[in-house]
């Protein structure tokens, strides 16, 4: 399936024409050593790869490609270019080594104009405004603060340990509201609801639309900006209609939970959280700076709550999935947790002496990538690198999918085996891990990655410390074989699957009973 699924191309014909011609014109102007184009289907004058473009899974399509043209393809649709790196020289060659050129990214205005993500820091172009709003971000996230969230992150880890026993079917959903409360607290200090919680609800419709929306080519309007003018009633203008639906919901997920933090300062009921230190910070109202300065910190929020809220909720959800395909794994780290905590339920200052855990999750995050493309960078000048030319503007994206599944790096890489980490008992420094690709690449590379590492060990940690995993069962009381099958788009998760979660003992449900009398006050 392709681009053309996705919108209306019959209204495009010219355009698509005058910008073939266009780009024409000015790649060959701009590329006086007149080098070659690196190598990649070549597709047909005018539309390009347009047919070959994938959009479902696209980054097993690249996969298969690599092995046909190498670690770099290039294509055009519409006189669009894309250039997939499938390599980690690849990536560290351009996105780190030339990183003043490949830190921008291209204009999405089906994700960013229609949809409201504009303003998202995973999205805004390269430049001041990114600067100002990635270092605020910077501010609270960093390895040398996060711990400051511990107390957070233990609290809501038991509280999902209690949930998981009153309703293990629902395990999904209670994954998604363990980082959604988790997160919220941080950001916004608001506690929220055990069930139905309108916040919740905003996050998966707005999270819905950017998986869909997210990848560049999704949507034709993100080859022909213009298309944005199309009326709502247009024939075959629905992808309008779902822009206006989604935009609705990310307005209320940026605007509400900040202007409640806002009303709570001024009556003195707030707590202390990320929204509180930058309001304040906030120039005076009556300031000309204040309108810009409250905007940053709006959005610093918003983007924090949206990334940790979501993200690891799919990295969850395939640990589920890998416990219950390799119970070998999970029974050797039960006995490590045994062995340290003794009757207890974990802590950070556990970490260090728990390193079987340390290496699940450095294999949880590279087993299943939760964005197997990242984010696309866009090349901002026209570049030469390694005998071929890069057009100013073409669309560069880094396979993260190819790089962490490479068998010359990660032997038998389909496998999920956190014994690759380890040597002697102890985390291997020399074995490359999921950091290759997993968080993104050069100066674009996730900011919150610290604080998604250590909420990711407290949970795997607590759950299999009191929770044993298994398949689910059929109706002839079978085991059901469970595949490790994703779902497409930028955002990726497992495909529904059932499991039984259930307590390690009758004092592993103890301690889940108990968990709230041990939460940790602060």
């Amino acid at each position: 399936m392709g681009i053309l699924s996705n919108s209306t191309i019959p209204y495009a014909g010219g355009l698509i024409i005058l910008w073939w011609l266009y780009r024409l014109v000015k790649d060959r102007q701009s590329n006086p050593n007149r080098l070659p184009f690196p190598p990649g289907p070549k597709g047909y004058p005018i539309i390009g790869s347009l047919f070959d473009f994938p959009i479902y899974k696209s980054w097993l399509v690249y996969d298969k490609w690599f092995k046909t043209y190498g670690d770099m393809i290039y294509f055009e649709v519409l006189g669009q270019p894309f250039l997939i790196l499938g390599s980690a020289k690849r990536t560290n060659d351009l996105f780190e080594k030339r990183s003043s050129n490949y830190s921008d990214r291209p204009r999405l205005p089906m994700a960013g104009e229609m949809m409201g993500w504009e303003y998202v820091l995973t999205f805004l172009p390269y430049g001041n405004w990114w600067r100002r709003q990635r270092r605020i971000f910077h501010d609270h996230f960093h390895p040398n603060i996060v711990h400051k969230y511990q107390t957070i992150q233990i609290n809501t880890a038991r509280a999902f340990l209690r949930r998981l026993l009153k309703s293990p079917d629902d395990f999904v959903h209670h994954i998604r509201h363990v980082f959604a409360s988790t997160i919220i607290k941080v950001a916004y200090g608001i506690t929220i609801e055990e069930k139905n919680d309108p916040i919740i609800t905003n996050v998966e419709i707005c999270l819905e639309g950017l998986a869909e929306a997210g990848n560049p080519g999704a949507f034709l309007v993100d080859i022909f900006p213009v298309m944005k003018y199309i009326p709502d009633w247009f024939p075959g203008a629905a992808w309008k209609r779902k822009a206006a639906r989604w935009r609705h919901f990310n307005g209320l997920l940026r605007n509400g939970p900040w202007d409640r933090v806002k009303d709570q300062m001024k009556t003195g009921t707030a707590e202390p959280c990320i929204a509180t230190s930058i309001l304040g910070k906030l120039p005076d109202e009556g300031s000309p700076d204040f309108a810009e300065a409250d905007f940053i910190g709006r959005d610093v929020c918003v983007v924090a709550f949206l990334g940790g809220a979501d993200t690891t909720v799919s990295t969850v959800q395939s640990f589920f999935m890998a416990m219950c395909i390799y119970p070998e794994v999970q029974k050797k780290a039960q006995a490590e947790l045994d062995e340290i905590l003794r009757g207890r339920l974990p802590e950070f200052n556990d970490r260090p002496n728990l390193p079987y855990i340390n290496a699940m999750v450095k294999e949880s995050l590279r087993w299943q990538l939760v964005a197997p493309l990242a984010v696309a960078h866009m090349c901002t000048n026209g570049d030469e690198y390694d005998g071929y030319y890069i057009p100013k503007g073409t669309i560069v994206i880094g396979n993260g999918w190819t790089i962490l599944h490479d068998p010359e790096v990660f032997e038998d890489p389909l496998t999920y085996n956190p014994d690759r980490y380890l040597k002697d008992g102890k985390i291997d420094p020399t074995v490359p891990d999921h950091n290759l690709a997993s968080f993104g690449f050069g100066r674009r590379i996730c900011p919150g990655r610290f604080f998604s590492d250590s909420s990711l060990f407290s949970i795997v940690a607590h759950i299999l410390a009191v929770y044993d995993i298994r398949p689910g069962l059929d109706k002839d009381g079978k085991e059901v074989e469970i595949k490790p099958e994703m779902t497409s788009g930028l955002l990726s998760y497992p495909e529904p699957f059932a499991c039984m979660i259930t307590p390690r003992s009758k004092e592993a449900k103890d301690l889940i009973d108990n968990s709230s009398l041990m939460d940790i006050l602060g």
